[in-house]
């Protein structure tokens, strides 16, 4: 299959970068980059976002006639991208080079635009597929894309993260008053039972988070943003 820029030193399948999508879990897409050409040929892997993808090997040499598997890896993502739309691009070059090049320590300007150079660039982009889980509907994963509910668990998260260091806080005084040999009275008991009382309320409102992190529905796609810079 070639490459939808009409690449002649190499031949490119798949054209584009399909990744199973999944909270918090890593997945990878093989690139079957094939020599076209009687010639060794260099390539370089460059991306819009070099800290989201893993990409071994990034460069090297293609013997002529034979094909080299780059995988490139999504590392895990915290959270759903906005209707699933990736506008994440892959920039792989292409150059001819003499037999003897080294592929393990490529010259600085093999990939450089220099006049009377035959450099050939292939963009692919990147298309992510939202996994079913265990039921049949069909449908995506669901995303909290409501904001009443997105204010609801920020505000869910603020009481959570008042009520840690509120029991920190006690927690922090009750050793004080333990290290300073006083008798475990009323004052003690009362600090135990708010510790109690908060560790409660934090697990209310963690359970109250998770609930409303899965209730609202997907929105309709919309149009990609512009897609940004290529950078290595």
């Amino acid at each position: 299959m070639t490459s939808a820029s009409g690449n002649k030193l190499i031949t490119v399948d798949p054209e584009e970068l399909r990744f199973q999508f999944e909270l918090e879990k890593a997945s990878h897409c093989d690139l079957k980059v094939s020599n076209a050409t009687d010639k060794h040929v260099a390539f370089k892997v460059k991306t819009t976002s070099p800290k989201k993808y893993f990409v071994r090997p990034n460069t090297g040499v293609i013997q002529p006639r034979d094909t080299s598997v780059i995988r490139v890896t999504l590392q895990p993502q915290l959270e759903y991208p906005p209707d699933m739309l990736c506008k994440d691009k892959f920039l792989l070059q292409s150059t001819p080079v003499p037999s003897i090049t080294d592929t393990e320590e490529l010259p600085a300007n093999t990939f450089s635009k220099e006049p009377g150079k035959h450099l050939e660039e292939c963009k692919l982009k990147v298309v992510y597929i939202a996994l079913q889980g265990n039921n049949n509907s069909g449908d995506a994963p669901k995303q909290n894309s409501d904001p009443n509910s997105n204010q609801a668990i920020q505000t869910a998260r603020a009481a959570r993260d008042s009520a840690v260091r509120e029991a920190t806080q006690l927690q922090q005084e009750l050793e004080m008053l333990k290290k300073k040999n006083q008798k475990p009275a009323p004052a003690a008991a009362g600090f135990s039972l708010k510790l109690a009382i908060v560790a409660g309320i934090i697990g209310i409102l963690v359970g109250f988070i998770l609930k409303l992190a899965m209730a609202s529905p997907t929105s309709p796609l919309p149009t990609p943003p512009p897609s940004p810079a290529i950078t290595e």
